[in-house]
């Protein structure tokens, strides 16, 4: 059945509120950043027309082989950690990937610190590539197990790039045929300089939807989401990572 379903090709993001995600002392006393990018077993949120759950084991290879970071928002500037250098330790269990992070002595690295320490950050992306997965349907629903995946880097994010926005941006977008999965798919693929002509044109298309609106952000808000399991991009913050992408 999986053939039916077509293939998702280079690199993605996943992001979800981390509720064990918190800052401990190392052997040196130094801060070290714990949790998990990825649990197991656990049924994602509709992502633009499917679900996903990741298979234990999906990353047990690439931790295994693959230079691995850990950033801060995705961002190659910041760089929390890596796996080569000891810096970034990766792990699987019975839940999920686990982290252990030794952030640089760095006045931006204090900064993450102390937001996540508060709570004002408790969510952690990972961006991959699909190496293997099946996609099949459960009670109606599209469905995508993650099986096997290249791990490319985790990150503490304070918005995920493909979150739920407000209805009247999505609803613009969807006129376009744009969804907010897709869009943050080709930011990340931009972000690594993978970007395809379709992502290309998806991220012109998307930031031109902000741009008409540019004066009217704070009306195109309004209705937001309070459930902290689905928290929303503001859309200056949007119009930004879009201004990024298509700078790449």
């Amino acid at each position: 059945m999986k053939n039916e379903f077509p293939k998702i090709k280079g690199i993605e993001n996943r992001a979800f509120v981390i509720k064990e995600m918190r800052v401990a002392a190392g052997s040196n006393q130094e801060p070290i950043i714990e949790g998990y990018a990825a649990i197991f077993g656990v049924y994602s949120q509709n992502l633009g027309g499917f679900r996903e759950i990741i298979q234990k084991g999906a990353f047990s290879e690439s931790i295994g082989q693959d230079d691995i970071r850990a950033l801060w928002n995705h961002d190659a500037n910041y760089v929390l950690g890596r796996n080569k250098s000891g810096t970034l330790e990766l792990s699987e269990d019975e839940k999920g990937l686990r982290i252990k992070i030794t952030p640089p002595d760095a006045q931006w690295a204090k900064d993450l610190v102390q937001s996540i320490k508060r709570g004002d950050v408790d969510q952690m992306s990972f961006a991959f590539e699909t190496i293997s997965d099946d996609w099949h349907k459960e009670e109606g629903q599209i469905v995508r197990e993650l099986i096997k995946a290249k791990l490319y880097d985790v990150s503490p994010v304070t918005y995920p790039a493909y979150t739920q926005t407000s209805v009247s941006a999505r609803s613009a977008f969807a006129g376009l045929g744009i969804e907010m999965e897709e869009l943050g798919n080709a930011i990340s693929r931009a972000q690594f300089g993978q970007a395809t002509e379709a992502d290309k044109t998806r991220i012109g298309a998307a930031l031109k939807v902000l741009e008409r609106f540019s004066a009217n952000l704070d009306t195109l808000e309004g209705g937001q989401d309070t459930d902290q399991e689905s928290r929303q991009v503001p859309l200056d913050v949007l119009k930004r990572q879009l201004e990024i992408a298509e700078a790449e």
